[in-house]
């Protein structure tokens, strides 16, 4: 209590610590509190999620306002409505010695007369979304004309969704000479950009370094062919018995898909996504909390706010686009001075991502084999006699036991531990017995090129697809499974792309003629088998180029068309945006 009261913090807050058990505080903490305390400043504070933050802004802006106002003094942004709500109840908490105070959370998916009753009631502190803060000040139902505090918290993430010009707008209302305090987990060049817009000579804090993942999370990652993609996840949870996880997809879609395939393996799992309504979300918060969801599978829009202290791995099913939404997802794990696993399942056309990531958040991946079904059924049987040895006896049954005893009393106490311990063994080895390697060998680039067709298609980056984007359109438009298209490798104007030889046919025709946007896309079978780029070249001034040079249009012996690239707003239903943000 001594190392709080050191940093300045007044005596009923001190108390509230106390309370909720606090008795050091975290890097961020030590570091950020006393500035905030003594002086009047712009802040940049850089730290991992699960390090403190609110506690870090939450006590000096407590501290700080006064109480026995009722004038709206302090301002605090966050992404999400889960974030929302979870600082708005620390602050209370902080401030539960502090009579008159009220904190009032702003968001979306509640009632906004509600929340506009509570703010002219006297709110000292708003915490808001974005979203609804802007509508409301457009409704004249909130002032802060004369807030003396605003805080941008995740500020990575508030733009990393397109709040942007939200946040503008909502600045616009607000004192030039109030105190802008920033924290983010990243530094991408759109929070320098908006610091530097709103912020004058601010003090910034770095707890770690820019962009660098937690100390507390061990990184892995699994090589594994496309198509075994989901098989290696079932694997990873079970050889992690007490597995407590959030897996990651890029799509709505994949994360229904694979949360309804480990439904239907019998594993507690659920999925969250942009698509649920808000009562829906919340009852998959709610069970995830209380443990009776073990897996949560998310999209990264979605999974942002969620701040649960006991996850123990993070599982990335696909990749995200963005390195720096990496480092969200493995900040999920190993919070609150706790040890976390965050696991990456790639296949081979992916692994260079790997070595990219590394670079950014300073540490070093280990790459792990995915584990054999007998490594698993061993596993399980060590959970089973250690989860039996921690079990408490419970006496009710003692009435039961001369019954019991007398149905086993021919068996030997080692044949009743085999026969107690064969149900859980016999359950994993019918499943696992005949079960093959999952493992991609590291120097095999040749993925599904044993029964595989490599295709040549006229539409690449300038048509605004990257390959996950390219993927995405492809397997909606063919109807194929999500690993059905693979080896994608998008080049400027035109791509590659790789099916099992028994969907050639399927390929061939749907696009034997098809338009995009009044546009003819062309497939080729391509000679091209691999990644090679000399193919590709060779390909693009065997067809004609699609260049500046060209003056715009298509010199090939296909028709002409003009060479306009699509909007972003353009791209077809079937597509998945590629780097489009949207809010879900």
């Amino acid at each position: 209590m001594n190392a709080f009261k050191a940093l300045g913090l007044e005596e009923n807050f001190l108390k509230a610590i106390e309370d909720m058990g606090f008795t050091t505080p975290s890097p961020v903490q030590e570091k950020t509190i006393p500035i905030l305390l003594n002086e009047e400043t712009d802040l940049v504070s850089l730290a991992q999620t699960g390090t403190g933050k609110t506690a870090a802004f939450g006590f000096p802006m407590l501290q700080k306002i006064n109480i026995d106002s009722k004038t709206t003094q302090g301002l605090i942004l966050s992404p999400t409505r889960e974030l929302c709500l979870q600082i708005t109840n620390e602050l209370k908490n902080y401030g539960k010695y502090c009579k008159g105070l009220n904190v009032v959370a702003v968001y979306g998916g509640a009632s906004i007369t509600d929340q506009a009753r509570n703010i002219k009631k006297g709110a000292q502190i708003i915490v808001a979304t974005p979203g609804r803060m802007k509508d409301m000040i457009g409704r004249r139902m909130i002032d802060i004309s004369k807030i003396e505090y605003c805080v941008l918290d995740e500020a990575d993430e508030m733009l990393n969704m397109g709040f942007y010009e939200d946040i503008t707008e909502i600045l616009s209302h607000s004192p030039k000479d109030k105190s802008t305090w920033l924290f983010s987990a990243t530094m991408p060049k759109e929070v320098a950009t908006i610091a530097k817009k709103f912020m004058h000579t601010p003090v910034e804090i770095t707890i770690g370094g820019k962009n660098i993942g937690a100390s507390t999370v061990t990184h892995e990652y699994y090589l594994v062919n496309a198509r075994d993609r989901y098989q290696a996840l079932k694997r990873l949870a079970d050889a992690n018995p007490s597995i407590f996880s959030v897996v990651f997809c890029r799509t709505k879609r994949d994360t229904q898909k694979v949360a309804e395939l480990l439904i239907e393996d019998g594993y507690n799992a659920a999925a969250l996504h942009g698509d649920l309504s808000q009562n829906q979300r919340d009852l998959v918060m709610k069970s995830f909390r209380t443990r009776q969801i073990q897996m949560l599978v998310a999209t990264d829009v979605a999974a942002r706010g969620i701040d649960v202290d006991d996850i123990t791995h993070v599982i990335n099913y696909q990749l995200p686009d963005e390195i720096e939404t990496y480092t969200h997802r493995s900040g999920r794990t190993g919070r609150a001075g706790k040890t976390g696993v965050s696991m990456v399942i790639v296949s081979k056309s992916e692994q260079r991502k790997i070595h990219a990531i590394e670079k950014k958040i300073q540490k070093k991946f280990i790459k792990k084999e995915i584990p054999s079904g007998m490594e698993i059924c061993e596993v399980q049987l060590f959970h089973l006699a250690n989860k039996i040895k921690d079990t408490e006896i419970n006496h009710d049954i003692d009435p039961y036991l001369p019954s019991i005893n007398e149905v086993l009393q021919d068996f030997s106490k080692e044949e009743l531990i085999k026969k107690v311990f064969s149900v859980e063994f016999s359950r994993f080895y019918n499943y696992y017995k005949n079960a093959k390697d999952l493992n991609a060998a590291v120097g095999d680039t040749s993925e599904g090129s044993k029964d595989s067709v490599r295709y040549f298609i006229n539409i690449g980056g300038r048509d605004d697809f990257d390959w996950m984007s390219l993927k995405d359109f492809l397997r909606d438009l063919l109807q194929l499974g999500k690993d059905d298209v693979y080896k994608v490798d998008v080049k400027d104007n035109f791509s590659f792309f790789n099916t099992d030889t028994k969907h050639q046919d399927l390929v061939l025709t749907v696009f034997n003629d098809f338009k995009l946007d009044g546009r003819r896309v062309s497939v080729e079978i391509s000679k091209d088998t691999g990644r090679g780029k000399r193919g590709g070249r060779d390909r693009g001034r065997r067809r004609g180029d699609f260049s500046k040079k060209s003056g715009g249009k298509y010199q090939g012996d296909k028709p002409k068309f003009k060479g306009k690239s699509r909007r972003k707003n353009d791209r077809p239903t079937s597509g998945t945006g590629g780097r489009r943000r949207r809010r879900n």
